[in-house]
């Protein structure tokens, strides 16, 4: 997951490949919730690992579950048997409305049978989310609920004991979330000793998600019955939570809606399979692909996966009920902008109340790319676009806006577009822990961009100057990759070492160069998942790495290995000749030094902390003796780039550093500061 202020997209060309699906939220919170209800044990497999989550199974233990991970990562859940451990506990549901709405039915209806008192709160936008309607229906029923902020809002303090009047209907809306009634739903047969009639008043929306709820309810035990109109709900007398055993949580349709749309905007020579949703799934958003095809897109399906590739193009226009798909239909809002006339979506009232106010943030941040959109209470309009513009997107700690506007990065593909493909800023990447952790790890698996378009930022500079470290900060803070150049040589040869290889032969260690499964994270070097970071150190591996070094075979090869660390969302080159003979037209070259008598002080403390012995003017001896072999040598001689900037951080922290090479870099990007 990208932990970082703001993640940028370059122009992305093409899209094919296969994507695993995280599990659904909306199942694995049911089912955590039902699990932790339940007598029995319940093994929960595939459970979505995400914010939701974690502050769903943080209640559940507080409330006297027990939780266990096995080493497959199938969790089992020790229920409750309806009686909670704890009669009073103060529980933070962040801006999961999965967990505050049906923890405050459930809790409201056991504390007024068993006693206790319970506090629910959660983050800032959790208490500007309405959950009166829900709060009146269990008052009606006679639970004590007090508002501890805004009336109608969390946070909340549920207290008993009181008498349940359960004789008459519990009547809810539905026109504002079907959430209030899959809490009730969920809630009632805790109480159920004779059968409970619950009444929606207005149209349900969102009936997909109710039927989730209805599927799962059946699965622990507790048959409800409906009307045809979705209407009236009889929970029967004597109802009773009962382990099933095992539980599979389906892959999200809501999260595969991204990837659908992928396929259909950009999946041209193979399609994007999508594997953890199909035919058979009880999730509503699986339609997102009925949708999908009305714009255009060619959808294969199977049980359990679909296969989708671009169709028509451009997608053509809708003018569609949202209803029955409201968190999938955001998708659409972004395939708007890639469509042959205005996209009309309607009946999504419902987005109004969400993680944000979706309605108004999907028009403001689709407007910053230049689109014309009208907006009404209840719909939204979106017209396609020809000159985009590049844009930071505000997502509003919103999982779902970030993981849309990831679509608009494909803006180059259209045909008659208006101008160059342009980048897209993600502000606040991070906001997508919400239900998918590894969106955007798993988007650049499937994505293509032309290697131009990927951003390099180069760091050279005489030995000791600190061009690691360094390299390591600024890549960290944009979520780049990392080259040590340096460390590439080290490696050839240590890898050709424990290969049984000559080092004399240098077609044989060229031949290896390519085989290489290399990684650079924070400081460490990883040759096979193994941390050689130590062994890359020892004075050995460095007349290893000058023996392949000096074989014009092995120079050209780790020449295209370095080209090859190239890759999404752009990259962070630390060496002598980064700037001048391997990406030459990076957009951004430092070139870093500092004085030989402060590099011979920085290396002296650094081996006295290892309790290596040194002597500070030896090592500014081997510095400067070093520098002029470097600068005097026939291939890529150390010198900065024509272009590059000169930084001495001889009296520079390296976060004053990092912070400076991050101001010139923003200097660089089309985005407004």
């Amino acid at each position: 997951m990208y932990k970082i202020p703001f993640l940028d997209l370059p122009p992305l060309r093409g899209a094919a490949g296969t994507v695993s699906l995280p599990g659904s939220k909306s199942i694995s919170n049911r089912v955590l919730l039902l699990a932790g209800l339940s007598d029995g044990v319940t093994r929960v497999h595939d459970l979505l690992a995400s914010d939701d989550t974690k502050v769903m199974l943080a209640a559940l233990r507080e409330l006297g579950c027990q939780l266990e991970t096995d080493a497959d990562g199938v969790l089992s859940v020790t229920g409750i048997g309806g009686r909670p451990r704890a009669r009073d506990a103060k529980l933070f549901l962040g801006n999961a409305g999965t967990a505050m709405r049906p923890l405050t039915a459930a809790l409201a209806l056991l504390a007024a049978t068993q006693g206790g008192a319970f506090e629910l709160s959660g983050v800032p936008r959790m208490h500007e989310r309405p959950i009166g309607d829900l709060v009146d229906a269990l008052r009606a029923l006679g639970c004590p609920i007090d508002c501890l902020g805004q009336e109608g809002y969390p946070p909340l303090r549920l207290s008993g004991l009181a008498p349940l009047k359960l004789d008459a209907p519990v009547r809810v809306r539905g026109d504002v979330s079907s959430q209030f009634l899959t809490a009730l739903l969920l809630a009632l047969p805790l109480v159920a000793e004779h059968d409970v009639v619950i009444e929606v008043t207005g149209e349900l929306i969102s009936k997909p998600y109710v039927h989730i709820t209805l599927e799962l309810l059946a699965r622990f035990g507790v048959h409800v019955r409906r009307d045809d109109d979705w209407q009236r709900f009889v929970i029967p007398a004597g109802s009773r939570y009962r382990s099933p055993g095992e539980v599979h949580v389906e892959g999200d349709a809501s999260s595969a809606s991204y990837f659908v749309a992928l396929g259909a905007i950009a999946a041209t020579d193979a399609p994007i399979r999508i594997e953890g949703v199909g035919s058979a799934s009880v999730q509503g958003d699986v339609r997102f692909v009925e949708a999908a095809q009305a714009m255009g897109a060619r959808v294969d399906i199977g049980p359990n996966w679909l296969e989708v590739r671009r169709g028509a193009w451009p997608l053509k226009a809708l003018d569609l009920d949202c209803n029955h798909i409201p968190d999938a239909a955001m998708t659409l809002a972004v395939m708007a902008l890639y469509a042959d006339g205005p996209t009309t979506l309607r009946n999504i009232a419902s987005w109004r109340v969400k993680e944000t106010d979706r309605i108004a943030a999907m028009a403001t941040e689709l407007r910053k790319l230049g689109a014309s959109v009208e907006e009404g209470a209840d719909w939204l309009r979106v017209h396609p676009l020809k000159a985009w513009k590049a844009a930071a997107i505000h997502t509003y700690d919103d999982h779902r806006v970030a993981m849309c506007f990831s679509l608009a990065a494909f803006n180059g593909l259209q045909d008659d577009r208006q101008g160059a493909a342009v980048p897209v800023r993600i502000l606040d990447p991070q906001c997508v822990a919400k239900t998918f952790p590894d969106y955007f790890e798993t988007l650049f698996g499937v994505v293509r961009a032309e290697i131009d378009d990927i951003p390099v930022i180069t760091i050279d500079g005489p030995t000791a100057s600190g061009k690691g470290t360094l390299t390591d900060e600024v890549a960290q803070a944009l979520g780049y990759g990392v080259l040590d150049s340096g460390a590439l040589y080290r490696v050839t040869g240590l890898a050709a070492s424990r290969r049984g290889l000559d080092l004399g032969d240098g077609d044989a260690v060229a031949a290896l160069v390519p085989t290489l499964d290399l990684k650079f994270e924070s400081g460490r070097v990883l040759l096979d998942d193994e941390d050689v970071s130590a062994d890359l150190r020892q004075e050995a591996t460095g007349l290893m790495a000058s023996q392949v070094g000096a074989h014009g075979a092995v120079r050209r090869a780790l020449h295209q290995l370095q080209l090859d660390f190239r890759r999404l969302p752009g990259l962070v080159a630390d060496g002598r000749d980064m700037g001048t003979a391997i990406f030459p037209t990076a957009p951004l070259k430092v070139f870093l030094t500092a004085s030989a008598a402060t590099r011979a002080e920085r290396r002296y403390k650094q081996l006295i902390s290892k309790g290596i012995p040194a002597n500070i003017e030896s090592l500014r001896a081997d510095l400067e003796a070093r520098d002029a072999r470097d600068k005097g040598r026939a291939a890529s001689p150390l010198q900065a780039a024509a272009d590059a900037i000169e930084l001495d951080n001889s009296q520079q922290t390296i976060g004053e550093s990092r912070d400076l090479v991050l101001s010139w870099w923003q200097e660089r990007r089309p985005f407004p500061a």
